[in-house]
């Protein structure tokens, strides 16, 4: 099972990470004076899209920034607390707050799905990923740093329309899940926990949790690379990790304030990485 999970995302996370041959126009050097950046993604044309959530649970002050070359530019502004980001089409999609934004072309946002459209009062929207046929996938954290209960993930579809994934209640060993990273067959989406720091694999068809790896202390990002290899980062300790096809886990870097939402390249030469405390955006060349 393991080595089938790690080895089915590959496309999807071409697709998503908009792994197409263009020339190598973004920076590789770290990019300082972010405003709590908490995830990154890079668009086909090779513009890289950072979510700032500034100061947490103050509304209206988030943002997106969008580099490309050398320039750094606010691309939207007046969200509350954007996190997870995922692009389908021409269109940027982020988890912000307890609801999804779209973001068009231009930078003009509208809500997607509201808060109410969800089975349950949203607590903590964290990841955002997207399947090859275009639908959503958001991570509810939950109230992890209170009660640790009401951590879900639910599928959004094209139309909006909101369904229940997993949650705590159905599987106890879900406790606040955050990274998430759909596989090609659109039935198996990797989950990293954020309590826990495990790393899971949910067959969405068969309803059956599987542990891959385990050791990620507060679990935040998770990418695949075409090797094989997956890529985990570690908010509570300032680490990522790689992980092989044989499952074994090792640490690549550490030394961040905390190392949040990762992704790749288009690619695949580095992992960038937001770290949130420090205001930064860094890269790893891939090994």
């Amino acid at each position: 099972m393991r080595t089938k999970i790690l080895a089915s995302v590959s496309l999807l996370a071409a697709i998503c990470m908009g792994c197409v041959h263009h020339p190598n126009v973004y920076p590789t050097q770290k990019i300082s004076g972010l405003k709590t950046p908490e995830s990154v993604l890079q668009a086909p044309d090779g513009r890289i899209f950072v979510s700032e959530i500034n100061v947490f649970d103050k509304d209206g002050d988030g943002q997106i920034t969008v580099i490309q070359n050398d320039k750094v530019r606010v691309f939207a502004r007046g969200l509350d607390d954007p996190k997870g980001l995922a692009m389908v089409g021409s269109n940027l999609y982020v988890a912000d707050k307890n609801k999804i934004v779209k973001i068009d072309p231009n930078g003009q946002t509208s809500i997607f799905v509201g808060p109410n459209s969800f089975p349950a009062a949203p607590i903590f929207f964290n990841d955002l990923e997207a399947d090859l046929a275009g639908n959503l996938y958001v991570s509810d954290t939950g109230d992890v740093f209170n009660t640790g209960k009401g951590g879900a993930v639910y599928k959004i579809d094209t139309l909006g329309k909101v369904s229940l994934v997993v949650n705590s209640l159905q599987e106890p060993r879900i406790k606040a899940p955050n990274g998430l990273l759909m596989d090609d067959t659109g039935e198996v989406i990797s989950i990293v926990d954020f309590s826990t720091g495990i790393l899971y694999s949910y067959n969405m068809k068969n309803k059956t949790l599987t542990d891959i790896a385990n050791g990620f202390g507060g679990g935040d990002g998770l990418v695949h690379h075409s090797s094989g290899k997956m890529f985990v980062s570690d908010w509570n300790n300032g680490k990522v990790f790689s992980i092989n096809m044989a499952g074994d886990v090792k640490e690549i870097k550490s030394g961040y304030k905390a190392a949040a939402d990762i992704a790749l390249t288009k690619d695949e030469k580095y992992i960038m990485v937001p770290d949130f405390k420090a205001g930064e955006l860094d890269f790893i060349p891939v090994q």
